[in-house]
């Protein structure tokens, strides 16, 4: 169903596509927007158990798209290195596929914004409790089922690594 890396040799790890989501503080999700035209949107995120998860409000192009149809792909550029005298660039991304959804469970929806903002603000408990109790009710929570995740490479990286 999904294709596979033309360039093996540049393929990431399954363990090191999930240390950058892991580690990787935004990111672009691709969903089906108005009229056909694809609507990619960046977005902050967490990761965790094979699932991200994202913020939202109640509305909006996004919790349309996401209405209209289940498909998405995310994708997190982890290094972007521009080297002018080799006329390259040394990259590292990941692109995720899955299934999105608007969480609807006030527990699970909790549980979500929690880890979310424990990755953002690690240092301040408090803080993330108070601002997610005030916010709470205008808050969406999406969750994004990965069924397929890979990651690349340059290859000058990969000869690094050899």
């Amino acid at each position: 169903m999904f294709r596979e890396m033309r360039r093996k040799r540049q393929q990431l790890t399954r363990l090191e596509c999930e240390t950058i989501l892991h580690d990787a503080t935004s990111g672009v999700l691709a969903l089906a927007g108005d009229d056909g035209y694809p609507y990619a949107v960046p977005v902050s995120f967490v990761y965790g158990e094979g699932r991200l998860y994202f913020h939202s409000a109640l509305k909006g192009h996004k919790i349309d798209a996401i209405r209209q149809s289940d498909k998405a792909s995310f994708c997190v550029i982890d290094r972007d290195d521009i080297v002018a005298e080799e006329y390259t660039t040394y990259f590292r991304s990941v692109i995720a596929f899955g299934r999105i959804r608007i969480i609807e469970s006030r527990a699970a929806k909790r549980a979500a914004i929690e880890l979310l903002a424990a990755k953002y603000s690690p240092e301040h408990p408090k803080g993330r409790e108070r601002e997610i109790n005030s916010g709470f009710d205008g808050l969406c929570m999406i969750e994004f089922e990965i069924e397929h995740l890979t990651g690349k490479q340059a290859i000058e990286l990969v000869h690094d690594r050899e």
